[in-house]
């Protein structure tokens, strides 16, 4: 019998693997796949490798809170870190003007005023509300991780254009603030503040991709685990977390094996993990809450190949906003797609002089590909293609406008669509960050770590909050229920 089996080899399952593995509990976690590591996973096309989900990170300079996390789970000997560039690791285009987001408080402030001279005090104001908001949030305060004082708080019940828009009248300055969006699946009128701020002040303190690729993140916490004594079983599906009157007892795979714990950490998606059980511990009207949460949009991706030594690395993020109401992308006509996307060039050495590869990304609803949900990878048909083919030269076409010449750098390129990301990371409907935390409803739309179940917990992007930063530290919270708190 194990301590603990954990449900999915994802950053917060191999996360609480190692910790609670360190700590000399008896762990395995299973994962369906082949490939562990989740939104972690890479894979090799045309002879370069892509990442799926992970694409940069912040706050990991020294004395930054993510650093000392990443120091903790003793990272750091194995992943090399490649700074974006410090004036510029984003860059917005919106409605055919460009704009630069830098790392630093002030260095951010000093370079939107740029481009809005008369703005400086009200960017220095953002800026300062954002530090306030990410630093007493239950997300660096672990301790506070229950307070249902914070969910009811301006920045849990304060929409992300709400928020920028009490800083300024400038309309323009408030699309700029607003316009990194798609990096939590952001919906206008509905997106908590909080979110938008603990992302951007992560960012703020520093900007990096990890040289060859995410999984190195994953490979280094399984070999981790493994060397704890902890056991890590790939293409082992759980299909069913067993119960007996008070607590589950055991999760039952795919192949008929059944394995016995005294607790069961879900890295799944809620509503996943509530369909593998049947028992009467969960009652209705907890399984129509969770399955009544509204979830973030997903995304359709292009994985390109430059002809060697062709285009030069791009040491910052480009985000593309077809208007100057960078919230328009919602909703769109599949016929005139994308209004916005995401261009970045993959990390495959420390700053490379030139690109081997890029992806180029734009949110899709699953509802587009919706047709073809019951098919599963390589066997969706013609049709299935053609629109992906289709969808991937419209892609290709406005990312031309904006990197004139591009399309003859291009050896070749794949796709994935909203049914790609569903089938290799269990999302419900393919969504790229989980739940959508909503400041409607800041405490019904947030999942707890603990379930209706003692022994069951849930761990992962879909609780408290998503990212590097956010699901290690729910990662933190949720083993804290087993040891304490490492830092």
């Amino acid at each position: 019998m194990y301590d603990v089996i954990i449900i999915g080899s994802g950053l917060g399952g191999l996360e609480c693997g190692y910790i609670l593995s360190k700590a000399g509990l008896k762990v395995a976690i299973v994962e369906k796949n082949s490939q562990i590591g989740g939104c972690l996973q890479t894979f090799k096309r045309f002879g370069v490798k892509f990442d799926t989900g992970v694409h940069y990170i912040g706050s990991l300079n020294e004395g930054a809170f993510l650093n000392r996390l990443f120091t903790y789970f003793n990272l750091f000997k194995d992943i090399e870190l490649s700074a974006l560039n410090s004036n510029a690791y984003d860059t917005y285009c919106i409605g055919g003007k460009s704009y630069q987001f830098a790392v630093g408080y002030e260095e951010f402030a000093v370079q939107l005023a740029e481009s809005f001279p008369g703005n400086y005090a009200e960017i220095k104001r953002y800026v300062q509300k954002i530090k306030e908001i990410a630093e007493n949030s239950p997300i660096y305060n672990l301790s506070r991780i229950n307070d249902a004082d914070f969910f009811t708080s301006y920045p849990a019940m304060t929409s992300v254009n709400d928020f920028v828009a009490s800083f300024t009248n400038n309309v323009m300055l408030q699309n700029v603030l607003a316009a990194n969006w798609p990096l939590y699946g952001g919906q206008k009128n509905q997106s908590q503040a909080y979110i938008h701020a603990i992302i951007n002040n992560s960012y703020m303190q520093g900007a990096y991709r990890i040289a060859g690729g995410g999984d190195t993140i994953a490979h280094s916490l399984a070999n981790s685990i493994c060397d704890f004594g902890g056991e890590i079983l790939t293409r082992s599906e759980v299909v069913e977390i067993l119960c007996d009157s008070e607590k589950a007892t055991a999760v039952r795979l795919a192949d008929g094996r059944i394995l016995e714990a005294k607790n069961i950490i879900s890295n799944i998606h809620p509503v996943a993990t509530l369909q593998k059980l049947h028992t009467n511990l969960i009652r209705k009207a907890y399984r129509e809450r969770i399955a009544g949460l509204s979830n973030t949009i997903s995304n359709f991706t292009v994985y390109i190949k430059f002809k060697e030594n062709r285009v030069p690395y791009l040491n910052s993020n480009f985000y593309y906003h077809e208007n100057e109401n960078v919230w328009n992308a919602e909703p769109y006509d599949i016929q005139h797609y994308p209004k916005n996307y995401l261009y970045m060039h993959q990390c495959y050495k420390a700053v490379p002089e030139y690109a081997q590869s890029a992806v180029l990304i734009g949110n899709m609803h699953y509802r587009n590909v919706a047709k073809w949900k019951d098919s599963s990878t390589g066997k969706r048909g013609a049709d299935y293609q053609a629109f992906k083919q289709e969808i991937a030269y419209r892609m290709l076409a406005g990312l031309e406008e904006k990197f004139p010449n591009i399309h003859n750098n291009i050896e070749a390129f794949e796709t994935s669509s909203p049914l790609t990301y569903r089938d290799y990371t269990a999302t419900c409907e393919g969504s790229t960050y989980g739940i959508l935390h909503n400041k409607n409803f800041p405490l019904q739309s947030t999942v707890a770590h603990k379930t209706k179940i003692p022994n069951l917990f849930f761990t992962g992007q879909n609780i408290y909050a998503h990212g590097i930063l956010g699901v290690t530290i729910g990662a933190l919270i949720t083993c804290n229920e087993f040891v304490p708190l490492p830092l």
